[in-house]
C-alpha cells in the first residue's frame, strides 16, 4: 500500500506575509474609497445642491460598508468555522478585490443624468461599497486567526500584530497612489478619470494576495478543534447562546479605534481641505507621514502584549486616546500645518495601541469552534458603532459647536472601550 504523502507545513514567515498580504490589500481596496469619498465623490456622484451636502453624502456612502461588515462576518464567519480559515480568506480576497475593481468603471450622476437615470450612479456606488464591506467583514477575523493560531503561546501578540500592520501599509499604498495623482495631473484630469486608477490597480494587489494565500494549509488550532468534535451547525447561534457577554465586551474594547482611526484620516482629511483650505497634496503627506507613527504604535503595542497582556495595553492605550481627544481642538483648531501634524501624529500612535492588540485579544475570547465568527462579529460589529457615523457626525459637530466637541466624541469612544475592557476581567468572562 503507497504511503501518504506528508502535507508541508507553510513557514512561519510565510504565515505572517499571507496575514499582512492579505490585509494590507483589503485595507488598500478599503481606503481608496474612504480617500475618494472625501475628495471626489460627492461632486461625481450627487446631485449638485452644496459642497458640504455632497460631502455629507459622500460619507454616508462610506458608512455604509460598515452596515455590510457583520454580514460578511456572519458569512465568511460561518464558513471559516465550518470548513476552514483557508478558503473562507481566499473568497473574502476575491470578494472585495472585484468589487473596487469595478468602482473604476463606474458612470457618474452626470454621465447618467444626460438621460434621465442620474440617480443609477450612487446606486451603482452603493452597491459596489456594500460588497466591499461583505469582503472586508469576512477578512480580519480570519487574517488574525491565521496568526495567532499559529503562534507559540509566548509570541501571540507579536503574531497577532501582523494583519494589524495591513491598516497603515494599506493606507500607505492608497493615499501614497492619490498623492502621486494629484501632483501629475491636473484636477481636470483627476476628476476626470485620475480617480479610477487606484481602483483599476488594486487588481493587481489582489492577485498578489491570492498567490501568497493559495499556498497555505488549515490553522494547528482549528485542526485540532475538527478532531475533537463535530463542527457547529450554525456557529452564530452556538456563539450568541454561550459566548454573548464575550461578544458583547469585545465589541465595545475595539469601538475606541474605529473612532480614532477615522476622526485622524477620513474626517481629518475632508475637514483639512475643505473648511481650513489645505491642498488635498499638502494634507495626503502631512497624513502619510503621520500613519508612520500608528505602524510604530502597533509594533511596540505587540511587543508589550506579550510582556503584559493584550487587556493592559489596550486599557492604556484607552486612557491615551482620551488624552488625545482633549488635544484636538487645540492642535487641530490653529489651522497650521505643524500643530496639525503633531495631533494627527499622536492619535494614530495611540490609534496603534488600541488596535494593535486586539489581533490577539479578540480572539482569546472565543474558543476555536467558534472563533472565526466571534472574532468577525465583535470586530466588525464595533465598526459600525466606532467608525461609520463618524465623518458624518464629526462634521456636524466641528461646523455646528467646534473642534472641542469632535475631540470630546473621540474621548468618549475611548471611555466606552475602557469599561468594555474593564468588563473582560478574568472574573467576568473566560480568556481561551
Amino acid at each position: 500500500m503507497a504511503s501518504e504523502t506528508p502535507v508541508t507545513q507553510p513557514s512561519t514567515k510565510r504565515i505572517l506575509m499571507a496575514s499582512l498580504v492579505g490585509t494590507s490589500v483589503e485595507f488598500y481596496d478599503f481606503y481608496i474609497y474612504a480617500t475618494a469619498a472625501s475628495l471626489v465623490f460627492g461632486p461625481l456622484f450627487f446631485p449638485a445642491s452644496s459642497p458640504s451636502a455632497q460631502l455629507l453624502s459622500a460619507y454616508a456612502t462610506l458608512g455604509l460598508a460598515f452596515l455590510a461588515r457583520p454580514l460578511g462576518a456572519w458569512a465568511f464567519g460561518h464558513f471559516g468555522d465550518r470548513i476552514g480559515r483557508k478558503s473562507t480568506l481566499v473568497a473574502s480576497l476575491m470578494l472585495m478585490g472585484a468589487s473596487t475593481f469595478l468602482i473604476a468603471f463606474l458612470p457618474t450622476y452626470h454621465d447618467l443624468n444626460a438621460f434621465g437615470i442620474g440617480w443609477l450612479a450612487p446606486l451603482l456606488l452603493c452597491i459596489l461599497r456594500f460588497c466591499q464591506g461583505i469582503g472586508l467583514g469576512g477578512e480580519w477575523g480570519g487574517a488574525a486567526l491565521l496568526a495567532v493560531e499559529n503562534a507559540p503561546p509566548h509570541l501571540r501578540g507579536r503574531f497577532g500584530m501582523f494583519p494589524q500592520l495591513g491598516a497603515p501599509v494599506g493606507f500607505i499604498a492608497a493615499n501614497g497612489l492619490f498623492l502621486i495623482l494629484g501632483v501629475t495631473l491636473t484636477t481636470e484630469q483627476f476628476m476626470s478619470w485620475g480617480w479610477r486608477l487606484p481602483f483599476l490597480w488594486s487588481a493587481v494587489l489582489v492577485g498578489l494576495g491570492l498567490w501568497v494565500r493559495l499556498k497555505l494549509t488549515e490553522t494547528p488550532q482549528f485542526q485540532a478543534a475538527l478532531a475533537q468534535a463535530e463542527p457547529p451547525k450554525v456557529p452564530l447561534a452556538e456563539l450568541f447562546r454561550d459566548h454573548l457577554p464575550a461578544t458583547l465586551a469585545g465589541t465595545f474594547a475595539a469601538v475606541a479605534c474605529f473612532a480614532t482611526y477615522y476622526l485622524a484620516t477620513a474626517f481629518a482629511l475632508g475637514y483639512g481641505t475643505k473648511n481650513l483650505g489645505f491642498p488635498k497634496e499638502t494634507f495626503l503627506s502631512v497624513q502619510l507621514v503621520a500613519i508612520l507613527f500608528m505602524a510604530v504604535g502597533i509594533a511596540l503595542a505587540g511587543w508589550w502584549s506579550d510582556v503584559k497582556t493584550p487587556r493592559y495595553v489596550l486599557i492604556a492605550g484607552c486612557i491615551g486616546t482620551v488624552m488625545a481627544g482633549l488635544l484636538l481642538a487645540p492642535l487641530f483648531g490653529t489651522a497650521q500645518i505643524l500643530p496639525i501634524f503633531v495631533w494627527l501624529a499622536l492619535a494614530l500612535f495611540m490609534m496603534g495601541f488600541v488596535y494593535g492588540p486586539l489581533g490577539a485579544f479578540l480572539p482569546s475570547l472565543f474558543p476555536p469552534r467558534v472563533r472565526y465568527t466571534g472574532a468577525s462579529i465583535t470586530f466588525n460589529m464595533a465598526g459600525i458603532l466606532g467608525a461609520a457615523p463618524v465623518p458624518m457626525a464629526a462634521q456636524y459637530l466641528a461646523e455646528r459647536g467646534g473642534l472641542a466637541y469632535v475631540g470630546f466624541y473621540m474621548g468618549g469612544a475611548a471611555i466606552v472601550s475602557l469599561l468594555a475592557l474593564w468588563w473582560t476581567s478574568p472574573r467576568n468572562v473566560r480568556m481561551h
